[in-house]
């Protein structure tokens, strides 16, 4: 099949790989695009294994957590332009709604937008969206949101980094409610959330890999292990040394602490739980990046300059 300039282009951004290799890469895969980055990983042209965001939109991403940091809640409204995003209106209406979200417990963001607004219960979310896009005069769109209760002891931890581009939620549990209390406890979970908004963990641990994801990656380890002429059996040994430094990339408690590179989230876990008197557990997390998988508006300046002007 005939490669676009388009796809060669994503699959340059996405990659890092060379235009011609790009292009030979899409053209062998008859244009898919998770096969083309294969190919590119597989051929060591590719610069990573993680695929760069496509696109990108504006908004916020903001974050919520009960006084007694057992609830907790991960928001992210999307505007149409990175001015409408730094309004104080836009960033009000945000907060306000991670607000409501905490209190209200809805299910998803249909059930959200139905109910009366906890702070005026004569209007919904609805409601309180459409006055917002119409004093803002931009188009605004709730677009998801994560909601957390913590099950017996534990806390809740959030980070939201550069005014609302990333925002990350965690939640870690213990067998002390008292623990749990200890703004040590408060200050371990604030540090995992900025270490998941550095490191861009996928999953909590080993156990969460699915295995086709893990098969696809020993495919190829494989395949690049081949082209080197090595013997299936060394070939094998390597295979295992790469898929733990796969499994340290990708899981959150086996990743190097970015605060302090000595240790794994793993062990500073077991540093903060010995100090407290108990065990802690990183549970689960979620980080949003904003517009992260939405395609961005690509407008040509010039062009609407001239169609305002009737040329």
């Amino acid at each position: 099949m005939a490669v676009t300039a388009a796809q060669i282009s994503e699959l340059r951004k996405s990659t890092g790989a060379g235009m011609l290799d790009c292009k030979k890469a899409l053209e062998q895969t008859d244009g898919n695009f998770d096969q083309a980055v294969d190919f590119l990983r597989t051929k060591g042209l590719a610069a990573a294994s993680k695929k760069a965001g496509r696109a990108a939109t504006e908004g916020m991403v903001a974050a919520a957590v009960s006084a007694e940091s057992d609830k907790g809640i991960l928001l992210e409204i999307n505007s149409e332009t990175d001015f409408v995003a730094k309004n104080e209106k836009f960033q009000g209406f945000v907060n306000d709604t991670a607000t409501h979200i905490l209190q209200a417990n809805p299910a998803s963001v249909e059930e959200l937008l139905a109910q009366p607004y906890c702070g005026d219960s004569s209007k919904t979310i609805q409601s309180l969206l459409n006055e917002a896009i119409a004093v803002i005069g931009e188009n605004m769109q709730i677009r998801r949101f994560s909601s957390y209760v913590v099950p017996g002891a534990g806390a809740i931890g959030s980070y939201i980094h550069a005014g609302g581009k990333i925002g990350v939620l965690v939640e870690a549990t213990c067998d002390s409610a008292a623990a749990a209390k200890d703004p040590r406890f408060a200050a371990f979970v604030k540090d995992v959330s900025m270490h998941i908004a550095a490191a861009s963990p996928l999953y909590v641990q080993r156990s969460e890999v699915e295995a086709d994801v893990l098969e696809r990656e020993k495919d190829i380890y494989r395949a690049k292990a081949r082209e080197t002429g090595k013997p299936d059996n060394i070939i094998e040994k390597i295979i295992d040394g790469q898929v733990n430094k796969f499994y340290a990339d990708i899981c959150l408690i086996e990743q190097q602490f970015v605060k302090d590179t000595d240790k794994t989230i793993q062990q500073l876990a077991a540093e903060t739980g010995k100090a407290l008197g108990t065990t802690i557990t990183i549970t689960r997390f979620t980080k949003y990046a904003l517009g992260e998988g939405l395609e961005k508006k690509e407008c040509d300046f010039a062009a609407e300059v001239a169609a305002a002007a009737g040329l």
